[in-house]
């Protein structure tokens, strides 16, 4: 992903920009797959080791040639058959292990087959024929498609329609960490581009201000994630409701692009003169939207302090909307 932001970087434009949100995308729901699988299914065996191992060697493939699909039909070609290769082996993992799940065999199956009619959205992509923006068109449907295909077979609304004893519900303590692993992930493109090649250089100058303002930032956007709304006593969005839950995730898209590209523009910051006209639109775009995701997030959290317990008390909506949850595995209806 570190790949696809500095191609971006290097060359600012609209157009690049809508090529990085387009090939980071199904990045995101490549490793999200994966995630759901060790969320349902986690035993730490020989063979999900093989299947994690196999997805990160399909995504170094995808990384190296995300970047060129305008510009090369080899490049687009690579680039989509290895994403679909990915989802294609998510999707085949999920069949064969509702053969021994016996309690979400008909979810994963659903699942499955959903994402096996997805698959064919991105043949057209293939072809020399099809013109870019047509391309775009496709990419952008496939993924909303995929977007609306998790959604709908994990809610509570399949269980209501196939009228199903038992559901898949997330494990909260393991999702939480997932994804504060990935946000770490995230932060860490500051910190590397202020110490990779020592763009500070030597002795105590304005780069070296620029490296350790670049690590403030990165720390209190740190400080902002673990500490979300910042109450003493709260509910989660996993806990809190339906919505609350899979809005929780879905924010962890946006917030993870913007910050990787505003965190590598502010990396970069450290070794030049000046930032281009590009580069900063880039660097603020990308921080504004992280910390409006982040202001999100903690919106989504239930706070439970009284008035008189914080300096600023939090104005939280809907308050009493804990009609649904979703907790350790267990779904429940309040």
């Amino acid at each position: 992903m570190a790949n696809l932001t500095d191609h971006l970087a290097e060359n600012p434009s609209g157009a690049n920009l809508v090529q990085y949100m387009l090939t980071f995308a199904p990045a995101w729901h490549a490793w999200s797959d994966l995630r759901e699988i060790m969320n349902s299914y986690y035993n730490d065996d020989l063979l999900q080791r093989c299947l994690i191992l196999w997805i990160m060697a399909l995504l170094v493939g995808y990384g190296n040639n995300a970047n060129e699909v305008v510009d090369s039909i080899a490049a687009m070609r690579t680039t989509v058959g290895v994403y679909m290769t990915a989802r294609f082996t998510m999707a085949t993992t999920y069949s064969v292990y509702s053969f021994a799940s016996t309690e979400h065999r008909p979810q994963a199956r659903v699942f499955a087959a959903f994402n096996f009619v997805g698959l064919l959205l991105w043949i057209p992509l293939l072809f020399e024929s099809v013109t870019i923006k047509a391309k775009i068109a496709v990419a952008v449907i496939a993924i909303v498609y995929e977007e609306a295909v998790w959604i709908f077979s994990f809610g509570p609304w399949i269980k209501r329609l196939l009228k199903l004893e038992y559901s898949t519900a997330v494990d909260v303590p393991h999702e939480i960490d997932r994804q504060a692993a990935f946000y770490i992930i995230v932060l860490g493109e500051f910190l590397y581009g202020i110490i990779a090649g020592s763009p500070a250089g030597i002795g105590l100058h304005l780069n070296l201000f620029r490296a350790v303002e670049t690590l403030v930032v990165a720390f209190t956007l740190n400080w902002l994630y673990v500490n979300a709304d910042g109450s003493m006593v709260g509910t989660h969005p996993l806990r809190r409701s339906v919505s609350s839950s899979f809005a929780w995730f879905i924010i962890h898209l946006p917030l993870a692009a913007s910050l990787l590209l505003g965190g590598h523009v502010c990396a970069v910051s450290v070794g030049v003169e000046e930032l281009s006209h590009g580069e900063r639109w880039l660097l603020c775009g990308g921080l504004a939207t992280g910390l409006l995701c982040l202001w999100i997030i903690g919106e989504l959290h239930l706070s439970k302090d009284a008035p008189r317990d914080l300096i600023l008390p939090k104005v939280s909506f809907g308050a009493n909307d804990e009609q649904f949850a979703m907790v350790d595995g267990i779904s429940t209806f309040a």
